[in-house]
């Protein structure tokens, strides 16, 4: 067994205020964001003028906060949310869904690019290494926060997560930081170049990516108590890594070819 830090998810109180690190972890993610687009912007052939770049950070955030919110009202806890209409508000209470957010980012970044008359590719493809970044932040704060455990274990890394029980249980929340943020970004970083000449493969990528490590790491984690098992095997979580995992790799395989038909037009 590892000991569990027992870090407290509270940074510093400053009278009614406090900061968490599930807080911090969202607003330095989105600081990150910011800088990369950017730098984006000034290096990059795309048509993305320097004024554009808070326009599409706005819209970046709308789609991530607004649709990881409604995401998990919808999938995660419609019930309570339909009988408790005004916590839909209370974001500070936690509740956010990645396929909601993600889902909210793309039709945000689908709108800014038809306003702007800009291939959607050419943006997704070059924005979209700072996602794993968020998903590690976002997974160390998890951890903090003892929150989205995993399932009993016996194994020697297994740790005990005091907000939850004495169960030794998997540390899932750092096996999710690893793969979906360190290992996605590594595999997007080394693959950049060859794949920015194909418009959407490295999007497609990391759909694909993050899908597989998901619908895998889930296996350990500890299913939502509202929610259970689907067919008494498979998270909510798995089912939809799993439909992002097959539209992945149809897209992957529709602008590979199209890419390749391209080429010998050429």
């Amino acid at each position: 067994m590892i000991p569990y830090p027992n870090i407290n998810p509270t940074i510093v109180c400053l009278g009614p205020f406090s900061i968490k690190w599930y807080g911090l972890a969202y607003v330095v993610s989105f600081a990150i964001g910011y800088i990369y687009i950017y730098i984006l912007a000034k290096k990059s052939k795309i048509p993305l003028l320097i004024k554009d770049v808070d326009t599409l950070f706005l819209y970046s955030i709308i789609g991530v906060v607004g649709g990881g919110r409604i995401g998990y009202i919808l999938i995660y806890n419609f019930n309570y949310y339909i009988s408790h209409p005004l916590h839909m508000l209370f974001i500070w209470e936690g509740g956010m869904s990645f396929h909601g957010g993600l889902i909210g980012f793309i039709i945000m970044g689908l709108i800014f690019c038809s306003y702007k008359k800009i291939n959607a590719y050419n943006i997704a493809d070059r924005i979209v290494l700072i996602i794993p970044i968020g998903l590690f932040l976002g997974r160390i704060a998890n951890f903090i926060n003892g929150e989205l455990c995993g399932r009993a274990t016996n194994l020697p890394w297994g740790m005990v997560f005091p907000q939850v029980d004495p169960t030794l249980r998997h540390p899932s929340q750092l096996y999710e930081a690893f793969f979906e943020g360190i290992v996605i970004f590594l595999i997007l970083d080394l693959s950049r170049n060859k794949l920015l000449n194909i418009k959407g493969a490295l999007f497609w990528l990391f759909i694909i990516l993050y899908g597989f490590f998901r619908f895998m790491i889930e296996f350990t984690r500890k299913p939502d108590p509202q929610m259970g098992l689907v067919f008494a095997f498979f998270t909510v979580g798995q089912i939809l890594s799993a439909l992002m995992f097959v539209i992945g790799v149809v897209a992957i395989i529709s602008v590979w070819r199209k890419n390749v038909r391209r080429n010998h037009q050429l």
